[in-house]
């Protein structure tokens, strides 16, 4: 009877030391994305940023900064390996008065035009293209005028996740 227990906690304890392994697991796939990531700037003039997005549906930034009228070069990488048909993202910045909900909403019908809505296209400042597993694109613009912004991806459903603020001082 005592072999019997002490088999019984031996297996508890194992399985207890896998779960603790696959907590720790969970937590590196969720780790938090940085936090109020300044530009990365080779000159006052030109404000350079790089954000990736994943095949979790997240983007390592959840806050850029920049300098009202600033030249901002805005690079997306997709570091996923997903095709854009299964898991695209893009970047796109919204002007003050947008609802990124309709935005996302909208956005879900227009595949034919990279999930860009034509009929909101007022109240999109600027985007990268839809990208795939391994791609990046960089565009370039100048900041708008000083206040918060928010970021988003308009592939259909990746909004609820994969935004963000662009400060503008």
């Amino acid at each position: 009877m005592n072999k019997m227990i002490l088999v019984f906690a031996a297996a508890l304890a194992i399985s207890c030391g896998d779960n603790k392994k696959e907590e720790k697991n969970e937590l590196k796939i969720g780790a938090p994305v940085e936090e109020a990531a300044p530009a990365q700037t080779t000159d006052d003039k030109v404000a350079e940023v790089t954000i990736t997005g994943n095949d979790q549906m997240k983007y390592d930034k959840s806050e850029i900064r920049v300098k009202a009228g600033q030249k901002v070069k805005l690079t997306l990488k997709h570091v996923g390996t997903m095709d854009k048909t299964v898991m695209g993202h893009n970047w796109a910045l919204l002007t003050q008065d947008a609802d990124m909900a309709a935005v996302g909403q909208a956005a879900a019908s227009a595949a034919d035009n990279d999930y860009i809505p034509a009929d909101m296209a007022d109240k999109i400042i600027v985007h990268t293209k839809m990208l795939g597993g391994g791609e990046s694109d960089t565009i370039e613009f100048d900041a708008p005028a000083p206040g918060t912004y928010t970021f988003m991806c308009t592939f259909p459903g990746h909004y609820a996740l994969m935004h963000g603020k662009f400060i503008v001082e």
